[in-house]
């Protein structure tokens, strides 16, 4: 039997205190399972604001229809790459340099 049809009889809890002939909408209201479903997935900080704000950010595709996740991942991934990209053009600490014909000390 199809688990999202209740039996004839049985009132399904979304139901309760509604008259019988609104109960149908009601439990067809109640459950789609094609509506878009956060999954819930923790997320750790990274500790690099950049990071974290894109990280937060893939939240938004738990609220939006399959078909809206590529926007989402691709803006993050873009987000990501930008991040990296960051790190490669900070100056570091000035390479220490020697001439290459003294000797070591």
């Amino acid at each position: 039997m199809n688990e999202s049809v209740p039996e004839s009889g049985a009132v399904p809890e979304a139901a309760a205190g509604v008259s019988p002939e609104n109960a149908r909408d009601v439990i067809e209201h109640s459950y789609d399972p094609a509506a878009p479903a956060p999954l819930d997935v923790d997320r750790v900080l990274t500790g690099s604001a950049e990071v974290d704000a894109q990280l937060d950010r893939l939240g938004d595709a738990d609220h939006l229809a399959t078909d809206g996740h590529l926007e989402v991942y691709e803006d993050v991934h873009r987000g990501l790459r930008d991040a990296l990209t960051a790190l490669d053009a900070r100056p570091g600490p000035p390479v220490p340099t020697r001439h290459p014909t003294t000797a070591p000390q």
